[in-house]
């Protein structure tokens, strides 16, 4: 696996507040990944461009909304979120974490 597609998986972390609250109690962070990606990918990524260990990844592919644009039906596209489950002792720091 190379680093260049690794450094491509991860394409944001998903901040709500559930995803706040994950991360302060069960040591779980969320990321929207590629989706393409498969979970041995996103678990090496998160390992290489964060310098932890990580226990468990699971993902989710989200539906895109229907909306209306101008009148006219059409929708968001779909894609992949990740919850990541890091080892005991680990910790990433988010910008904007207090």
């Amino acid at each position: 696996m190379n680093k260049e597609r690794l450094m491509k998986i991860l394409i944001a972390p998903h901040v709500s507040e559930k995803s706040t609250l994950l991360a302060e109690t069960a040591r779980q962070y969320v990321f929207r990944v590629t989706s393409n990606a498969n979970k041995k990918e996103i678990k090496r990524a998160v390992e290489m461009m964060f310098d932890v260990k990580v226990d468990d990844v699971r993902t989710i592919n989200v539906r895109g909304k229907s909306k209306l644009f101008q009148g006219r039906p059409g929708s968001r596209p779909f894609w992949k979120k990740a919850y990541v489950t890091l080892s005991e002792g680990h910790e990433i720091e988010m910008m904007g974490a207090q």
